[in-house]
């Protein structure tokens, strides 16, 4: 499960996350700080920005995604750089990477404005906390709302010397090389009315780090979680669907399948079924002039597809090229086959007809990115038929190791919702989409583990364990298993979804 680490703005505590909590917990282990002086940490005497960071730093334990607000969101790209083995991933919310305008940052507040405030804390922060309540919800859609909401949240009560220190470093922090460096996956988000960091900073933070991905949100103030609390959930959810799908090794997926190219067909049946039922579906198109057998292995469907389409040029796809030289060697009728990426297919724009994939997408990292490039190279009104695995798989494998440690043990896919919308948002329009469960039986657990080995389709996750698992916890697996014994026989479900996929003729 995600560790997932919040870290909240100047002037409040770790409350702030109230609109947005729950749905975060039911994406991972939630851990909020109290950043030093606020909420229930204690005070720093030696209040900088490095006391502060190692600070939050000793408070994780292990890798997390880091979620900052503001402050928070500044403090989070510093953390992400400083020490990469403990973030996976970072989001920001409102979170410039300078506070306060410089001649070489303009997008950014006024000098003057920052000083107004400074001094206006200084003399009554009572006073001053209230104008700050009111500059968190000014421009919002819903600012008198969020105002009245904003004002618990942000109390003179705590007041002490670690709050003026902090609001000192807001403008002293430049975040542009640290932003420049980060590594990890990010998602950054900002208010379109934002009265303390203008929407303009989005330009400057794609600039330095294309990388990371920003997104301005209409109407939404500087409290972005409390003024949108769905749509932030939304952006960080689909985060994280990018984000795991990310822990699959594409160079071990690669080496995997090539290693498995002499055993694949021998192991296939089940494989061969779903590309069958898949084949069926495909609809005649004699103007067809390319076609596509993405994820093509040793070629079994290539020359089933150059049957159903004998005037076009089918070529065959896979990212193996064990996999490659066995289907170039069995199906020598087909002139065409090219070791390549379906997130970085070698096709120009608008060149190909129709995309055939079965049981091959499920192994891409990015699914966003994934239909974006396939809806790149295919023709206006030209298809994508493919079937690929649902999150559902093999959930009696991954429910068995559940019982006997948190280690990743079973490749995990994608569920069937996320990849409808994503087909969707990239421009396709489906003709089908059908889920349909599938179960394999077996007399011995060695005869299921061994079938995923031949097919080279065994635990290729970065999160994987390595090395040698212990006899005791093989045994504890086993026995686990063996629970689910029914009839006989050990179940192993695929869950298989079919899909055909139009490209809208305008995009």
């Amino acid at each position: 499960m995600n560790k997932i680490i919040l870290l909240h703005g100047w002037g409040c505590d770790s409350s702030t996350w109230t609109p947005i909590l729950p749905q975060l917990q039911n994406l991972g282990n939630v851990i909020a700080i109290d950043l030093p002086g606020f909420g229930k940490s204690d005070e720093l005497n030696n209040y900088s920005l490095d006391a502060v960071v190692d600070f939050i730093a000793q408070q994780i334990s292990e890798p997390c995604i880091l979620i900052g607000w503001s402050l928070g969101g500044v403090l989070a790209v510093q953390i992400a750089t400083r020490y990469p083995l403990k973030v996976l991933g970072v989001i920001t919310l409102a979170a410039n990477i300078k506070f306060v305008a410089s001649n070489d940052y303009a997008n950014a507040m006024p000098p003057s404005t920052y000083n107004s405030f400074l001094e206006s804390f200084k003399k009554n922060s009572l006073a001053a906390l209230k104008t700050f309540s009111g500059l968190l919800a000014q421009g919002d859609v819903n600012e008198r709302a969020l105002l009245k909401k904003l004002r618990s949240v942000v109390s003179s009560d705590a007041v002490n010397a670690n709050w003026l220190q902090a609001l000192q470093l807001l403008s002293q922090l430049d975040n542009r090389a640290a932003f420049a460096a980060i590594i990890q996956p990010g998602l950054h988000l900002f208010g379109e009315v934002d009265a303390l960091v203008p929407a303009s900073a989005a330009l400057s933070l794609t600039a330095l780090n294309a990388k990371q991905k920003i997104i301005v949100l209409p109407q939404a103030a500087h409290a972005l979680h409390w003024s949108q609390p769905d749509k932030i959930i939304e952006c960080i959810q689909d985060f994280f669907q990018v984000l795991e799908s990310e822990t699959i090794d594409k160079k071990n997926v690669a080496q995997s399948f090539s290693r498995a190219a002499k055993t694949y067909d021998a192991a296939a049946s089940f494989q061969r079924d779903v590309g069958d039922e898949l084949i069926r579906s495909i609809e005649i198109n004699q103007a067809a002039e390319i076609v596509v057998d993405l994820g093509c292995g040793t070629g079994h469907f290539t020359p089933l597809i150059q049957n159903i389409f004998p005037s076009a040029q089918v070529i065959g796809v896979d990212l193996a090229e064990g996999m490659l030289g066995v289907a170039q060697e069995k199906n020598q009728q087909i002139e065409t086959w090219v070791c390549g990426d379906a997130e970085k297919l070698p096709f120009a724009n608008a060149s190909v007809d129709i995309i055939f994939s079965s049981l091959a997408l499920q192994w891409c990292n990015n699914l966003p990115e994934l239909f974006s490039e396939i809806h790149r190279v295919i023709k206006p009104g030209g298809a994508l038929i493919f079937s690929t695995l649902g999150s559902s798989t093999l959930h009696e494998l991954r429910s068995a190791w559940q019982q006997v440690d948190t280690d990743i043990h079973v490749n995990q896919f994608t569920s069937s919702e996320h990849v409808q919308k994503y087909l969707l948002r990239s421009g396709f329009s489906l003709d089908r989409f059908e889920k349909k469960s599938s179960v394999l039986e077996f007399e011995k657990l060695s005869d299921l583990t061994r079938n995923l080995k031949a097919l080279g389709a065994h635990n290729m996750n970065r999160g994987r364990a390595t090395g040698l698992t212990g006899r005791k916890k093989i045994a504890a697996f086993k026995a686990a298993y063996e629970n689910l014994r029914h009839n006989n026989v050990l179940p192993a479900t695929y869950d298989v979804l079919y899909i055909t996929a139009k490209k809208l003729s305008i995009s």
